[in-house]
């Protein structure tokens, strides 16, 4: 790769990881914001759910957006407003005000995913795998170090400290992308009406886009239940743990950072199905593990490696399928399967905070052994065209 290319891929793997995190930063502090605003478990998970719903309400709205107008200035211009939003949320004065500032940041945070596409647009056909795994790895790292960095400044300094740095980092970011990022022309020329119900019709007519909407939906259903309860898991019986404790679960999620560049590797040559089947069984078995053996920290800690790599496996071989499907369409056809990814989040973290309340954890990594095994089932089925 030539070292210009290669400059702007770490470029949009940066932005890629700083605008993903602001829908992480929240998920490590949940029991802190709790006690910080006199809320119960039940109305502080509201928030977690008002981000990622935001996150899958922008990809379909913004969506357009990338194939309508040069995709730079639609970089620049969310980057600037998803600053703007962290500094709301770290103003908020109580869980409603939090919800709707975590509501603007999950819609605004969309930006992650013009970064992707982007990447799509200046890789070659024969490596289009290996590059948008590369800037998923930046994505991956995010969602990573946003854990890690929000459970110890939590801790050590407050959340709101969180929110405000995250705003500072956002506010350069979008700063450099101004300077550095080359102009990407629109690739059609319609309304933005007629682009929306365009999505409509992508999802009517083709196949391979529906089925890896739906099964990275219910993968995603897994994930989100699992990490916006962890926390309230972690603090409570047998483990009584912090913060810090809940956000260095990150960690974990390295595995699926070094798996994505891999992933893609492996979609280019051996084909995207085989590494979506095999992700899927992995998350499959990490969560029925710790359904069963959760009590444990080490089979936490190990589940949480494994399905992270299962699930981040999938999404890499899912957008290679989607991106080959018609170029000139390729940021409405990313916004149909990351709305179903993130829509599937907000539903797992609704879920998550009503099945804790009744079961506990174990109850919550059982649901997401259903619904990561409905992905498995949904893609052992006959794939003639899909």
């Amino acid at each position: 790769m030539p070292a210009e290319k290669a400059k702007l891929v770490t470029l949009l793997a940066v932005g890629a990881g700083l605008a993903v995190a602001g829908l992480y930063y929240n998920q490590p502090m949940l029991g802190t914001l709790a006690a910080s605003l006199g809320a119960s478990p039940e109305r502080i998970g509201f928030i977690p759910v008002a981000t990622q719903l935001g996150y899958g309400v922008g990809i379909v709205l913004f969506a357009p957006l990338g194939d309508e107008l040069d995709r730079r200035s639609v970089i620049v211009v969310k980057g600037a407003l998803l600053a703007v939003a962290l500094v709301v949320a770290g103003l908020a004065q109580g869980v409603w005000w939090l919800s709707a500032a975590s509501l603007a940041v999950g819609l605004l945070a969309t930006v992650a995913q013009d970064l992707v596409p982007a990447a799509a647009a200046i890789a070659e056909p024969s490596s289009r795998g290996k590059t948008v795994g590369t800037v998923m790895t930046g994505l991956l790292l995010g969602i990573l170090l946003s854990r890690v960095v929000s459970g110890a400044v939590t801790e050590y300094l407050s959340w709101r400290a969180v929110f405000f740095g995250a705003a500072g980092v956002m506010a350069l970011f979008a700063a450099t992308a101004a300077r550095m990022l080359p102009s990407f022309p629109p690739t059609v020329r319609a309304s933005y009406g007629a682009l929306l119900r365009s999505m409509a019709t992508l999802v009517r007519d083709v196949a391979p886009l529906r089925r890896a909407a739906m099964t990275q939906g219910l993968l995603s259903l897994a994930f989100s239940g699992f990490w916006s309860t962890l926390a309230l898991g972690l603090a409570a019986p047998p483990f009584g743990l912090s913060s810090v404790v809940a956000g260095s679960f990150g960690i974990a999620g390295a595995a699926g950072a070094v798996a994505a560049p891999i992933a893609g590797g492996l979609s280019d040559r051996r084909g995207p199905r085989v590494v979506i089947r095999v992700g899927a069984a992995l998350t499959v078995i990490a969560f029925g593990a710790m359904a069963v053996f959760g009590r444990s920290l080490i089979v936490l800690v190990g589940g949480t490696i494994l399905f992270d790599l299962g699930v981040q496996s999938c999404l890499i071989a899912h957008q290679t399928i989607v991106y080959a499907q018609d170029p000139a369409a390729r940021s409405r056809l990313n916004a149909v399967l990351i709305s179903a990814m993130f829509l599937g989040m907000s539903g797992g973290a609704f879920a998550a905070s009503r099945v804790f309340a009744g079961f506990g954890f174990p109850g919550v990594c059982a649901m997401g052994a259903v619904a990561a095994g409905g992905a498995l089932a949904l893609r052992m089925l006959p794939e003639a065209d899909a």
